[in-house]
C-alpha cells in the first residue's frame, strides 16, 4: 500500500507545472562555458508592456566589460578618467540590492588622446571569477588577483614591467585552464598570450608575437586534444594551452577593429566571425571551408558582435546592422531582418541563446526576445532597457553585451550598471 501510495504522489507530482527558475551564474566573458548561451529556464517570452523591471541601478565609469554574477556577487571594471590622472577599478556590488560592497583602484597611465570620451573607453578585456578569486586585467597589462568576496589583493603583476606592452590594448578577456590563467596580453617580443599560474602570478609560458586585437581566445576538444584558439591581427592560431606550442597557424591579415568576435564551434567546425574552418577529426589541424577570397570584407561578419553556430546554421548580425541566417556549410544566406537596430556602420547585435529561443541586445539599449530557425525569425518581445552612451561618429552606442543570471539581465554603460527582472516575480 505503501509503494503505491508513493507512486501516486510521484505520478502526481510529475503532473504539476514547473514554475522554479533553473539559476546559474555568469561567472566569465560569455557565460559559464563561454559560449554565450543562458541554461535559464522557465522565463515569460513577452516582456511587461511597461519593460523590464529594475531592481537596482548603480553609477559606474568608461568600460567595456560585460558584468559577471556569481555567488551573489556582481563584478563589473571601469575607469575613472580627470587629466591628467588615470585609474581602473573593479567593483563589487550586491547582487541582490546593488550596494557597493568593495572596489579595488588601480593607477594606470593613458595617453591625451584616451581622455576623450569614445577614445579609450577604459579596460574591455571582461574578467574571470573562479575558485573565491576574481581575475582582472588592466587595458595595458597589469592583472590582478583579488579576493572575489572582499577585494583584498592576493597577487598582482605588471605585464608592461616584463615585456613592451602599449596603453589600452590588453583588450581580449583572460581565461582559465586548469592551473593557468592564459592573458591575451600582446606584449612585445614573443608575449602576444601570456600564462601565469593562477596561484602565484608567476609566468609559466608566453608565445607568438603578433598584432593586437580584440578576439578573447577559447579552448576547444578537436583532433583528439585541447586546443587554444586565438584570432590576432595576423593569423588565426591554434596552440597547447598547457605548454603554448604551436599545433596549427592560419596567416590572415585583419585589422584590431575588425577582429572582435570570439570563435565558436559545433561540431568539427569552427567558426571565425565569417571565415568557416574544418577542423580534422585525428590530428590538431585545419582548413578552410568558406569564403574562398580571404579577404577582409568577404570573411567578417560583424565588426562588434559573436555568431551563433547552431544546427548546422549561422545566425549573426551584420557590420551595417542586418541580422541573417546562414548555411554553416556554405555561408549561403537564408534569410536577412533589416529592423534589428538602424543600419549604419558600426552597428552592434550581441546575441545570448536561450533554449530555443534567443535574446537579441542592440547597440540602441533595446532587448529582443525572438525565436530562430533555418526558415524564419519570429520576434515575441521588444523593449529599451539602457540608453547608449559611447560616442561613435556621432550617434551614441551601446556596445557591451550583458549577461542573464538567476532571472535577471545585468547590463552596463558609461554611466550605470543596472540589474533588471526578466522573470514575473514580486
Amino acid at each position: 500500500m505503501r509503494s503505491f501510495l508513493t507512486a501516486l504522489l510521484l505520478l502526481a507530482a510529475a503532473l504539476l507545472p514547473h514554475y522554479t527558475t533553473h539559476a546559474e551564474d555568469w561567472p566569465q566573458f560569455r557565460g559559464l562555458h563561454r559560449d554565450g548561451i543562458s541554461h535559464e529556464t522557465c522565463l515569460p517570452n513577452t516582456f511587461p508592456p511597461a519593460g523590464l523591471k529594475v531592481r537596482w541601478r548603480q553609477p559606474v565609469g568608461w568600460g567595456l566589460t560585460t558584468p559577471l554574477v556569481v555567488d551573489g556577487c556582481v563584478y563589473v571594471m571601469d575607469a575613472q578618467l580627470r587629466q591628467p590622472a588615470a585609474k581602473e577599478r573593479v567593483l563589487c556590488f550586491d547582487e541582490t540590492t546593488g550596494a557597493l560592497l568593495w572596489e579595488d583602484a588601480f593607477a594606470v597611465s593613458y595617453p591625451a588622446w584616451a581622455f576623450v570620451h569614445g577614445n579609450g573607453v577604459g579596460p574591455c578585456a571582461t574578467p574571470v571569477v573562479e575558485g573565491g578569486k576574481i581575475y582582472a586585467t588592466g587595458s595595458s597589462g597589469e592583472v590582478h588577483c583579488l579576493d572575489a568576496k572582499s577585494g583584498a589583493p592576493i597577487w598582482r603583476r605588471d605585464l608592461g614591467k616584463d615585456y613592451t606592452v602599449r596603453p589600452l590594448e590588453c583588450r581580449a578577456s583572460p581565461l582559465i585552464e586548469g592551473s593557468l590563467l592564459i592573458v591575451p596580453a600582446y606584449g612585445k617580443p614573443c608575449a602576444t598570450l601570456v600564462a601565469l599560474d593562477k596561484a602565484t602570478g608567476k609566468e609559466v609560458w608566453k608565445a607568438l608575437d603578433e598584432g593586437v586585437a580584440s578576439s578573447s581566445p577559447v579552448i576547444i576538444q578537436a583532433g583528439g586534444v585541447r586546443q587554444l584558439i586565438l584570432w590576432t591581427a595576423a593569423s588565426v592560431t591554434s596552440l597547447d594551452p598547457a605548454t603554448g606550442t604551436l599545433y596549427w597557424t592560419l596567416p590572415m591579415i585583419t585589422s584590431s577593429n575588425d577582429s572582435i568576435a570570439t570563435p565558436v564551434i559545433e561540431g568539427n567546425r569552427l567558426l571565425i566571425s565569417g571565415l568557416m574552418l574544418e577542423l580534422s577529426t585525428s590530428a590538431p589541424a585545419a582548413k578552410v571551408l568558406w569564403p574562398k577570397n580571404l579577404v577582409g570584407m568577404q570573411r567578417i561578419l560583424s565588426h562588434t558582435s559573436t555568431p551563433v553556430l547552431q544546427g548546422g546554421h549561422i545566425y549573426a548580425a551584420r557590420s551595417s546592422g542586418e541580422f541573417v541566417c546562414l548555411d554553416a556549410a556554405t555561408g549561403r544566406e537564408l534569410w536577412e531582418i533589416k529592423n534589428i537596430t538602424k543600419l549604419r556602420n558600426g552597428s552592434s547585435i550581441h546575441l545570448i541563446p536561450n533554449g530555443d529561443t534567443l535574446y537579441l541586445f542592440t547597440d540602441q539599449g533595446d532587448l529582443i526576445h525572438a525565436r530562430i530557425t533555418p526558415a524564419e525569425y519570429t520576434e515575441y518581445s521588444r523593449t529599451h532597457i539602457i540608453a547608449p552612451t559611447t560616442p561613435f561618429m556621432g550617434p551614441k552606442m551601446a556596445w557591451t553585451p550583458p549577461s542573464i543570471a538567476n532571472g535577471h539581465l545585468f547590463a552596463r554603460n558609461d554611466q550605470e550598471l543596472i540589474c533588471l527582472s526578466l522573470k514575473d516575480d514580486p
